[in-house]
């Protein structure tokens, strides 16, 4: 991850704590795109394409190809055409303070209101632009300074560090080997509504029973019931031993 400082001579985006925050369109698009490659690059290896960028913010290549150069005279960037982007280390503070907003405002959502978790993404993907960081410290203290959203995603913390991803997909998990179930996507309602009608959360500890060829279901055990889960749902979920999953959902 490069290291390069934003350019104190332009107007880059106020991610970090004590800054004031502007809450304009081009501002929330900046935030956007910092979140959304440091997501498609979660390790800070390697450059992120802009196709994959432009597939997954929903846009056109050339409206990234312009974002892109904007973002990389910000000093938040290092963009070469036909090579990909990374972050710098400015715009690696930017995307985690985002994401911090946003899986705090999902946990006080939740936690706080009660609204079911397959709500509050698209909630906290308007809101995490706008919340003051006077506001980000009551609702982390309010929530005792969470470690996690409710779907098992882990929170930056106050000083933007996060924990490495030591999880697997439940499809990698083999027959006959038990883990807990410590976090799930969530960019499908529907697959978390599923979940939550069926009873399984993060925390459950769950044993592949079966496996059907051709991309069929896994049979999974949690509790005293076998659930029969479809292919792209046992990929958005994801396990860890039971040491490592007890602190994840702590």
């Amino acid at each position: 991850m490069s290291e390069r400082q934003a350019d104190p001579g332009l107007s880059a985006p106020a991610g970090s704590h004590g800054r004031e925050r502007r809450q304009d369109r081009g501002q929330e698009a900046v935030e956007d795109y910092v979140k959304a490659i440091y997501a498609l690059a979660p390790t800070g290896e390697g450059s992120v394409s802009t196709s994959s960028l432009a597939a997954r913010l929903g846009v056109v290549p050339g409206t990234v190809t312009a974002m892109l150069k904007r973002l990389d005279k910000l000093g938040l960037v290092e963009y070469e055409p036909y090579r990909g982007v990374e972050l710098t280390g400015a715009g690696e503070r930017v995307a985690l303070e985002v994401m911090r907003h946003h899986r705090l405002i999902e946990a006080y959502l939740t936690d706080a209101l009660g609204m079911p978790w397959d709500q509050v993404h698209d909630e906290a993907e308007v809101l995490e632009h706008h919340i003051s960081e006077e506001l980000e410290t009551l609702i982390a203290t309010s929530l005792g300074d969470p470690s996690h959203d409710p779907h098992g995603d882990p929170i930056p913390s106050v000083d933007l560090v996060i924990p490495e991803d030591t999880s697997l997909p439940l499809s990698r998990l083999e027959r006959g080997r038990s883990a807990v179930f410590v976090r799930v996507s969530d960019s499908d309602d529907g697959m978390l509504r599923y979940l939550a009608e069926q009873g399984i959360a993060p925390g459950d500890r769950l044993e592949v029973v079966g496996t059907e060829p051709y991309g069929g279901p896994v049979q999974v055990r949690i509790g005293d019931r076998v659930h029969p889960l479809g292919a792209e749902l046992v990929a958005a979920m994801r396990v860890a031993d039971d040491e490592a999953g007890s602190a994840a959902v702590e």
